[in-house]
């Protein structure tokens, strides 16, 4: 009965969690009889409580119900005492919680690496990220995303030395079974999604103990949620860039005329080069000219390649007006073109922002260039936008409003979500873009309540301290 009852257990053990390891087995075994046995003392306790209390149908079911609501809360915490399923669901809220927090990858990296760690009890973890078709890096080894190393892994999903060592040997598994051995590393996972591929590896835990199945499958979920994370940030990073270069196409057309005029200056004053070269005031004013005008050119052609460039935002302590001066200018023709207005009114003293420069002009270009194209159908007389900033708490605050028709309420609880627009051009993905900026920057974005006779405002607040988060 002893023999029949074990080897019952054992594969009950292996066909419901999957344990194959000796230990995980014997763990597994404790935990279900310390569980049966505290929810019977539990249900016995219950039972003598409420058998001089109520009517036998009642206590049985009074009884059923503390037993069931023990039994729930015991079977977790068992679960964590004997780790025969080693901190599946801690990890997983972990990487989830990271998920939630973080958009850029590079900070994504970091914190899945301490998850797998943590949940690993290893000092080492592997992250390889790589947009489909290009080159992957694995570790120190560079591989193709169709080399030998990531065929493999592609075909088995999961390996681990010990499951390398007792299935058939090929050269490409030999070849992935050293590399394990040189990076001292226990199992490694492969995750592909519709255009990332991801490799996540973990180190040997501190027992030394190999990694077995349950676990290797509780990595593949935590990688699934990983890689699923990275899609998101890399998709994101492609549309940022996608609504940078629009925004660089609308500035083109806006540009040409402002790059125009010095070229005129210029080529007037070469035309009449010969015939005043001797006059030394000519000489002189020729040669200020000519330094001013290409110092121009060369000045709104690097506003194009700083907005155009796809980077990495990094907040610094930076003078906002000037800021908002430059952008301004940048979108000054596009405004006089369309007849329309632009009014600054910078209110805040001092003026200095803890923000990326690039990313505060962005995202104020995009808010003035939907300002200017919410007043094409307003009459010319009324065409306005304002710019004005304003001290707020422990940021500056920057109001961008324009005398248009305004937001309908209808479209505004969903203002900020992508593809939202009212524009007949677009996708509707510029605010949303902005939202995701200054989220990473520890700004926000908003808009006023609507308001009869008024058009929109948007309103940006921008710290003046880094934050100490």
């Amino acid at each position: 009965f002893a023999v029949l009852l074990y080897y019952s257990g054992t594969a009950y053990a292996i066909t419901t969690f999957r344990i194959f390891n000796a230990r995980e087995l014997l763990m597994a075994g404790l935990a279900k009889a310390s569980l049966v046995i505290a929810v019977a003392g539990v249900a016995f306790a219950a039972d003598q409580l409420f058998v001089n209390i109520m009517a036998q149908p009642f206590t049985l079911l009074a009884t059923a119900a503390v037993a069931l609501a023990f039994a729930a809360v015991a079977n977790e915490w068992l679960g964590r005492v004997f780790r025969y399923y080693p901190q599946a669901m801690a990890a997983r809220q972990a990487a989830l919680s990271i998920v939630q927090k973080e958009t850029r990858i590079d900070r994504m990296v970091t914190g899945f690496s301490g998850v797998l760690k943590s949940w690993g009890h290893t000092e080492q973890a592997l992250i390889a990220i790589v947009p489909r078709g290009d080159f992957l890096k694995l570790g120190e080894l560079g591989q193709e995303a169709n080399g030998a190393i990531v065929q493999v892994l592609r075909e088995l999903q999961w390996a681990t030395p010990e499951r390398l060592a007792r299935e058939r040997y090929t050269p490409a598994r030999g070849e992935l079974k050293t590399y394990l051995a040189q990076h001292t590393l226990g199992g490694v996972v492969l995750t592909e999604g519709p255009a990332v591929t991801a490799i996540f590896g973990i180190g040997m835990s501190a027992s030394r103990r190999p990694y077995t199945f349950p676990q290797m499958v509780q990595l593949m979920e935590l990688a699934s949620i990983m890689e699923s994370a990275f899609e998101r940030a890399h998709l994101s990073v492609k549309v940022q860039h996608a609504e940078q270069l629009a925004t660089v196409g609308l500035l083109g057309a806006s540009l040409a005329h402002e790059i125009r005029n010095p070229l005129v200056s210029i080529k007037t004053f070469v035309q009449l080069l010969p015939a005043h070269y001797q006059e030394p005031a000519f000489r002189e004013k020729f040669f200020k000219l000519l330094g001013d005008e290409v110092d121009r050119i060369d000045h709104l052609t690097e506003q194009l390649l700083d907005l155009a460039a796809p980077r990495t935002y990094a907040a610094t302590t930076v003078e906002l007006h000037p800021i908002l001066r430059a952008s301004m200018d940048l979108v000054a023709t596009k405004a006089a073109h369309r007849n329309v207005q632009l009014i600054a009114d910078f209110e805040a003293k001092p003026d200095t922002v803890f923000t990326d420069a690039a990313a505060a002009k962005q995202v104020i270009l995009n808010l003035c260039f939907n300002a200017i194209q919410a007043l094409e159908n307003q009459d010319e007389r009324q065409r306005c936008v304002w710019i004005k900033t304003r001290q707020n708490g422990g940021g500056i605050e920057v109001a961008v409003s324009d005398s248009g028709p305004g937001i309908s309420p209808e479209i505004l609880p969903r203002l900020f979500q992508p593809f939202q627009t009212t524009k007949s051009s677009g996708f509707g993905l510029g605010l949303a873009i902005c939202r995701d900026i200054l989220a990473n920057l520890n700004a926000s974005i908003s808009i006023d309540p609507p308001q009869p006779g008024h058009g929109a405002t948007f309103r940006v607040n921008f710290p003046c301290q880094p934050s100490l988060s």
